[in-house]
């Protein structure tokens, strides 16, 4: 059986658009930087083209061979890299912020991590279809002793991540994959509840134990609390409201940007924003380039691709029988799906910003091949999926 065309088309259509996108959302960048206009569609050119060979390659491949080697090198070798990289050396890791998040190979720099969200997806698979199931009458303790394992896992990484990287983004992302992960996989909705409660308290003692996070909090608070505190008493609203100390310019320009496209947009390549007002919007911020050089037309078109690309991931999760092929899949939706909606509320000013990038679309070559293996791997999948 061949692997989903729908599907491989779709991611196709988004990684096209970032190459545009890399290129027509660069043209200040590229003068900061003292780089020809073309550096940056290049880089991101070559990053689409081997995202492409990836996703064609492992889509050939038969799952029940290669699927688990894949997954598990991806999953142990990341980690052992993100272990390994703040005792490296500078000439090998780029260290930016003080933290060491990307390893310099010939000229590009990868992010671990990136790989690591798709093997960890993976292992909770693999793991899951094994150990977890029904949860009757083994009860609440019960259900913890056989999440025990896992929770050790994460903990370590949300370490790695969160403090060694300074990440919190990426700790989000993996946390919300892990809890719906555990529904899908048989665990009760209590048992839900409570791990969420521990893992949002984890999230809060992190951002309280960096200050970093506690100003983009308070940055984000300042243009988000009228909103909010115009709903309560006044006496409630006043111990709420803070200062603005340091001023959100970035979520003001973003929402200026996607408010300046209107519906149809100011063209490809007039847009205004991004010369100097959104830092690097080709990152972090390509929605709201999007949005304002082709209006709500152009978002609506490209959210639409992206909804349709998530739709044929959990369909071929769906359409196989496999436990641990149906979990693998799901996963590498919610993945996307965090990592889309983590990124829009941010640059639309709903919750603070979180440096996460927008699968397939934002500039960078570990994104997307990180994207591109885990896709590949859902195609390698589908061949096992009853698919119309």
């Amino acid at each position: 059986m061949s692997a989903d065309r729908k599907l491989f088309t779709l991611v196709a259509m988004l990684i096209g658009i970032s190459v545009v996108l890399s290129y027509t959302l660069t043209s200040y960048t590229v003068l900061l930087f003292g780089v020809n206009e073309f550096h940056f569609v290049i880089r991101q050119s070559i990053f689409a083209l081997l995202g492409m060979i990836i996703i064609f390659t492992l889509s050939q491949l038969d799952p029940d061979k290669w699927l688990k080697p894949i997954g598990f090198t991806l999953f142990i070798g990341s980690l052992l890299l993100m272990i390994a990289m703040p005792f490296m050396p500078e000439s090998f890791v780029s260290e930016v912020g003080g933290a060491k998040r990307w390893i310099k190979i010939a000229g590009f720099s990868l992010a671990p991590v990136e790989f690591f969200k798709v093997g960890f997806v993976y292992f909770l698979a693999w793991s899951f279809s094994r150990k977890l199931g029904h949860h009757h009458g083994i009860g609440l303790i019960g259900e913890f002793k056989r999440f025990l394992p896992y929770g050790v896992v994460f903990v370590g990484a949300m370490f790695i991540i969160a403090f060694l990287q300074k990440d919190l983004g990426q700790v989000v992302v993996l946390g919300a994959t892990l809890l719906f992960m555990l529904i899908f996989a048989g665990s009760s909705f209590r048992f839900f509840l409570t791990v969420l409660g521990g893992i949002f308290t984890a999230i809060v003692i992190f951002i309280l134990t960096a200050e970093h996070r506690i100003l983009r909090i308070r940055s984000w608070w300042s243009i988000a609390q009228n909103s909010v505190l115009d709903l309560l008493p006044a006496f409630i609203a006043d111990k709420l409201r803070v200062p603005v100390e340091v001023e959100p310019y970035q979520i003001g320009n973003s929402l200026n940007a996607i408010h300046n496209g209107g519906f149809f947009g100011t063209g490809l390549g007039n847009g205004t924003f991004k010369l100097g007002f959104l830092s690097e919007v080709h990152t972090d911020f390509v929605l709201a380039g999007l949005s304002e050089e082709f209006g709500f037309v152009g978002l609506f078109v490209v959210v639409l691709i992206f909804m349709w690309m998530l739709q044929r991931i959990f369909k071929i999760a769906n359409r196989v029988e496999d436990t641990s092929l149906y979990l693998f899949s799901i996963g590498i939706g919610l993945i996307f799906t965090f990592s889309f909606l983590v990124n829009a509320y941010g640059i639309s000013g709903i919750t603070p910003i979180k440096g996460i990038s927008v699968p397939f679309l934002s500039y960078g070559g570990s994104a997307m091949l990180g994207a591109s293996f885990g896709v590949g791997m859902v195609l390698m999948a589908s061949k096992k999926a009853k698919m119309d």
